[in-house]
Order: C-alpha cells, then sequence, then structure tokens
C-alpha cells in the first residue's frame, strides 16, 4: 500500500495519544473536560456519551458511548440502550444539519473478529454517507480524503446539540 505523507495528521495524533497506564481511551474521554481543546466528546448524557472518532471514515463520523466500561452489548442496561438509541438519532440529525449525508451506516463491531479497534469498550458508529464518497482514491489509491478539519467540525456539531438541547 502507498502512503501518502499528510503531517498535520501528527498533531491530532500526539494530542490524543494514551499512555498505556492511562487505561480506556473512552473511559478517559468520559473525565476530560469537555472545554479541553483537545476533547472531540460533543455531548455528555448521564449514562452515555457522543464522541468524535479521532480516525474518522467519513466527515462527522461520530461514536455513541456507554459511560460504564463495558465490552458485551448484554451488558448494557435498558437505560443505557435507550440513551444510546436517543444519541445516535440526535447524532443523525445533527450530521443532517451540518452536511446534508444522503444516508448513514449505524452500527458497532463488537470483538476483533468483527473489526472493533477498541474491542474492550463498546460503541456504536455514526457514518455519514453521500452518494459517489466512495471514489477513486480509496480504490486506487488506497487513501481515504476527509475534507473537513476535525477540531472544525467538532465545534459546528456542539453549536448544533446545544440549539437542540435548548428545543427540548
Amino acid at each position: 500500500m502507498e502512503r501518502m505523507w499528510s503531517p498535520w495528521r501528527s498533531q491530532y495524533i500526539d494530542a490524543f495519544k494514551e499512555k498505556k497506564d492511562d487505561g480506556c481511551v473512552f473511559c478517559s474521554a468520559t473525565k476530560r473536560n469537555m472545554e479541553d481543546d483537545k476533547s472531540l466528546v460533543i455531548h455528555k448524557g448521564k449514562n452515555v456519551f457522543t464522541i468524535m472518532n479521532l480516525y474518522p471514515y467519513n466527515n462527522g463520523h461520530l461514536m455513541v458511548v456507554p459511560n460504564r466500561h463495558i465490552s458485551k452489548i448484554e451488558q448494557i442496561t435498558v437505560k443505557e440502550f435507550a440513551e444510546i438509541t436517543k444519541q445516535i438519532s440526535f447524532a443523525t440529525e445533527a450530521l443532517t444539519k451540518l452536511y446534508s449525508p444522503q444516508g448513514f451506516n449505524i452500527g458497532a463491531n463488537i470483538g476483533k473478529a468483527a473489526g472493533a479497534g477498541i474491542d474492550t469498550h463498546i460503541h456504536f458508529h455514526i457514518i455519514p454517507r453521500w452518494n459517489g464518497d466512495t471514489n477513486f482514491m480509496p480504490v486506487v489509491g488506497e487513501v481515504k480524503i476527509i475534507s473537513h478539519e476535525l477540531f472544525n467540525t467538532r465545534d459546528n456539531l456542539r453549536k448544533i446539540y446545544k440549539e437542540f438541547e435548548k428545543g427540548n
């Protein structure tokens, strides 16, 4: 596979590296202050939170994560599941307002064998999709292009979430 040099990405990687003793990246995110410039958390709820994916598949790739460190779907409580579902719905509304996607991929990779990059803390992906978003770059060049800057997207989504919260 060819590599495309993008030194601007190193700021994200350096900013979010987790030391081995820090444990779970999601548990660390729940403890981090949302006002921290490095935080990718969009919304904190009672039982779950919504966070941007540091290595997004597409612009606006979000994840809804239980606050509790659990790895199996059967460990999710009814209250957590209700809040997860509500936050997934909230995420699709916010992403629709921001980017007008034509569809979404929504789901969870549970376990390493299913493709989970972080398999010890269950999380649900919300990935906005557009017709033609799989263009020649990933097919021919094995490179994915993300056209919107991560922290600008975070700031825009936080504003939309605040608007939604005022209306609810």
